[in-house]
């Protein structure tokens, strides 16, 4: 195996204690701001411990977003063999917190899942790769874990590569991976570091912060041979000394690697926050990085832009009508690109999430809100109450954004409220349906699996001009991401369709495929993209079609005022 020391490499591992969903993803990519800060080039690895091979059949309730990468990645278990391959470019949605933070793509074979590990493992047996040997998981699946990372670093030359492993330690589908980060430590003495994210609970009763479930969490670490380099301690207030003492303490650590990370307002604030703790120079001291000046220019842009957040005081509302509501990841991206896209118009985006039932008044729901975003989603629930949104942007003239289903739903809901078509569906929804305005695309009808199987990726967009989808890009051809099967059927795009309004504002490559719709309405707002312009955005740098969508809820809220 290859260590880090022939290629002067460095790795950085993120682990978590005490509960998941304590943002270790956002720790991950603020670590990796904080090395931009220094102009070192880093790049960063996802291990999801599930035995699924990519997260692309998760349900978002479960698992939250499923983000989508430019590239589809060909992942073939046993290289140079005849075994099937799997497309990939479904990966975990921390992949679009580190696109935003740290503003570089990353190809779907970062995201490393157990599911893809035994798969390897267990077919390069049945290929003859191990013959002789009865197949363990050390050092047979720790070597191609190894592997894995050892091909990112090796293909990418990256000064620094952060690799963040799911879940919380103690979880019993985790612990080969933190056996591969022993290893790997080991056989590179001051090339690596260890970050162990935890918990510090305050209690109201006794009226101080808590310690001890941080103790129990490095005691567990430390049981599988890691010893942690750094605490971050993640926290309502800022950790107080006491307990900065006490962790370094029971932690053996010293009190300058015990760092505090509190709730914040603006999450883009905490790199900032990290380097006043001066997280920067100790990482580079640990990992023997001879630390670069940090470069001013990149650093107080990223200061300017978290103070456009921080400034931001007048609020925009914006509807979301859909079926992923019970945790708050499931439109992570799409929550982040209407934040982006407000702040720079000098808004807050106030989301109001409208979790739809039978028992939904949708109509009343609405009645406040300054724009629609009809969210994304698979399958026949809460479809009668999205369909009936889109019907009350266009009854209202309410600015409104369809992204994805939320674009078919839209048609239909055109094509029921516009063209007479009663119960037009897609059949996704209603088989049966007498008007099936949304269909399975051709190269998708005879796809039997789940996994995988999509139009994914990132595909060329044909833009029609004198469209606000061309106002927006200002282009003719453009990029963007799609995850679908099914898509807006051409035939009921009837001479009728178009006198009232509806266009076509653009299409693929072949002009076979619609990739977005629109309302012909000079005062009014209203589009749905097969595509996901959401993925794109940045704090920094707006997606541009989400930017208009704001600044049209803008203009009808300061209309209504």
């Amino acid at each position: 195996m290859t260590d880090v020391n022939e290629r002067n490499i460095r790795f950085i591992f993120i682990t978590g204690g005490v509960m998941s969903g304590i943002g270790k993803g956002v720790v991950t990519a603020s670590i990796g701001k904080v090395l931009q800060f220094r102009g070192f080039t880093v790049s960063a690895v996802k291990i999801d411990p599930y035995l699924n091979v990519d997260p692309g059949t998760l349900n978002p309730i479960e698992h939250g977003e499923c983000f989508i990468t430019e590239d589809v990645w060909d992942f073939t278990p046993v290289p140079g063999s005849d075994e099937r391959c799997y497309k990939i470019s479904e990966i975990d949605q921390d992949f679009g917190t580190y696109s935003r933070f740290l503003g570089i793509e990353m190809h779907p074979s970062h995201n490393i899942t157990s599911g893809q590990i035994y798969l390897s493992t267990i077919l390069r047996e049945r290929k003859g790769k191990f013959l002789g040997k009865t197949v363990q998981l050390i050092p047979h699946v720790t070597n191609i874990i190894k592997k894995r990372l050892m091909e990112i670093s090796e293909s990418e030359n990256l000064d620094v590569l952060l690799i963040e492993c799911g879940g919380t330690v103690g979880d019993l589908e985790s612990s080969i991976f933190l056996e591969t980060f022993r290893q790997i430590k080991l056989e590179n003495v001051h090339r690596t570091a260890l970050v162990h994210v935890t918990l510090v609970p305050y209690s109201r009763a006794v009226g101080q912060q808590k310690s001890k479930p941080t103790q129990h969490s490095v005691r567990m670490l430390q049981s599988v041979g890691l010893q942690p380099d750094i605490i971050i301690g993640r926290s309502e207030k800022p950790l107080a000394d006491d307990i900065k003492s006490k962790i370094s303490l029971y932690s053996n650590i010293s009190e300058a690697a015990v760092i505090s990370n509190p709730d914040l307002d603006v999450v883009y604030e905490l790199p900032l926050l990290f380097e006043e703790q001066g997280l920067g120079d100790f990482l580079c001291e640990l990992i023997d990085l001879k630390a670069k000046l940090v470069s001013k220019p990149v650093y107080s842009e990223w200061v300017k832009m978290v103070e456009l957040y921080k400034n931001a005081s007048k609020t925009v509302r914006i509807a979301m009508p859909g079926k992923y509501f019970n945790i708050s990841d499931s439109y992570i991206s799409i929550n982040d690109a209407l934040e982006h896209a407000a702040a720079h118009q000098g808004y807050r985006a106030e989301l109001k999430m409208i979790n739809i039932s039978e028992d939904t008044n949708i109509e009343e729901l609405l009645r406040d809100c300054d724009g629609i975003l009809l969210t994304p989603g698979f399958g026949e629930r809460a479809v009668e109450g999205m369909i009936k949104s889109a019907e009350y942007a266009m009854e209202d003239k309410v600015p409104f954004l369809g992204i994805c289903f939320g674009a078919q739903l839209f048609f239909a809901a055109f094509c029921r409220k516009y063209l007479g078509l009663k119960d037009a569906n897609s059949s996704e929804i209603n088989p049966d349906t007498p008007y099936p305005v949304v269909d399975l695309l051709q190269s998708q009808k005879n796809v039997t699996e789940k996994g995988g199987s999509m139009r994914l990726g990132a595909h060329k967009i044909i833009v029609e001009k004198n469209t606000k989808l061309f106002n927006a890009y200002n282009q003719k051809e453009i990029k963007e991401r799609f995850r679908h099967r099914y898509h807006i059927q051409e035939r009921f795009i009837t001479e009728e369709a178009k006198q009232k309004g509806m266009i076509v504002s653009s299409r693929d490559e072949t002009g076979k495929i619609i990739n977005s719709i629109e309302l012909n309405r000079d005062d009014h707002w209203m589009v749905g993209t097969q595509f996901h312009p959401e993925f794109k955005s940045r704090p920094y740098a707006p997606s541009k079609l989400y930017f208009d969508f704001i600044k049209a809820c803008i203009a009808k809220k300061v209309g209504k005022s």
